[in-house]
């Protein structure tokens, strides 16, 4: 009897050490370490990652994430270099990255539009791109994003880029460089419009995307890490989705709140107006179009991108035209 109660025992342990295995396995999978490199510093509008994190969706997928920042070049040299593991970029670094060689890969469209827009005082008169002929406009480079937007926008009118006096202004004095009229206009954020609305100048805009599509944050990992975690980028991808849907869905006010009291405390003077820029410009134009309403969140129009890599490579910004489907996953729900 004795002996009999040994190898019941025994027999009893094995499935249980089994199992004790098993969820060892699962919590370590559980428990996967992920980085995302996101362009620039923390601020509120990067409002679906922090509530991804803060609502737990990335954990309920097997991950825990953590947020480091970097301008969009050094981002995209991590990722592809496997130093990170995801990126967010805006698109135009994503597009001159992957001609230059660079593989990377946009999994997730989260803009579906360009943030770009043409910001200028409606007392200039200016309401349409020929209106801009013979005005100071500023922009931050010539070889930033902006400028080919402008250099577009004039030839849509029937002008140059030369019947424009065009200036070159850093990006810590563009919008003072319009407040105090040293130009007619500038070529930047239309998230400034806002801001600018806050502080009581009557201000104007032109969308850059209206006449060149383009694209502003979005989700990319490596070709590589893509091929060996399908799973995790499928996990982050679905977190981002159910936070996008949460923000879509539900109160705005009190996430905007949540993002800057534990993610960009700078910020909270500014609330008001971060708030009504989530409602008015991410909420009905960035993070939604009528592709995303048909396809799902993420969306990644692969017309649309081939149209901004193929005026990019006329305007000489990058070496040369590539398939933009080598670039962009089109569904992300189909990965």
């Amino acid at each position: 009897m004795r002996l009999h109660a040994i190898l019941r025992a025994a027999a009893l342990a094995i499935p249980l050490a089994l199992l004790a295995l098993t969820a060892g396995t699962f919590a370590t999978r559980a428990d996967e370490k992920v980085t995302i490199q996101i362009d620039g510093a923390a601020v509120p509008y990067y409002l679906p990652l922090y509530v991804a994190q803060k609502e737990g969706y990335f954990k309920e997928q097997g991950l825990e994430v953590e947020f480091l920042y970097a301008n969009a070049a050094d981002i995209l040299n991590n990722v592809a270099a496997g130093n990170v593991q995801f990126g967010f970029p805006n698109g135009d670094a994503v597009i001159s990255a992957r001609a230059n060689g660079i593989p990377v890969k946009v999994v997730h469209s989260t803009y579906q539009r360009g943030i770009g827009a043409v910001l200028f005082k409606n007392a200039s008169g200016i309401k349409t791109p020929a209106d801009l002929v013979g005005k100071k406009v500023a922009v931050t480079s010539y070889g930033s994003p902006n400028y080919i937007q402008l250099q577009v926008m004039m030839s849509q009118a029937g002008k140059s880029i030369d019947d424009v006096k065009v200036e070159i202004v850093g990006t810590g004095a563009i919008l003072d460089a319009l407040k105090s009229d040293q130009v007619d206009a500038i070529v930047f954020s239309m998230l400034r419009y806002y801001a600018l609305k806050a502080e009581g100048v009557d201000v104007g805009m032109i969308a850059s995307d209206d006449f060149l599509p383009s694209h502003g944050n979005v989700l990319v990992t490596s070709d590589s890490y893509l091929d060996s975690n399908p799973q995790q980028v499928k996990g982050f991808i679905a977190a981002l989705d159910k936070a996008l849907k949460h923000i879509v869905e539900g109160d705005v006010e009190k996430e905007v709140k949540m993002a800057i009291a534990d993610y960009a405390p700078t910020f909270a003077p500014q609330e008001k107006v971060v708030t009504e820029i989530i409602k008015e410009v991410f909420i009905k134009t960035l993070w939604q179009s009528e592709d995303t309403k048909a396809n799902g969140f993420g969306y990644g129009n692969i017309a649309g991108w081939q149209k901004t890599i193929d005026v990019a490579a006329e305007y000489k910004a990058i070496p040369e035209a590539f398939p933009a489907a080598d670039l962009v996953v089109e569904k992300p729900s189909d990965l």
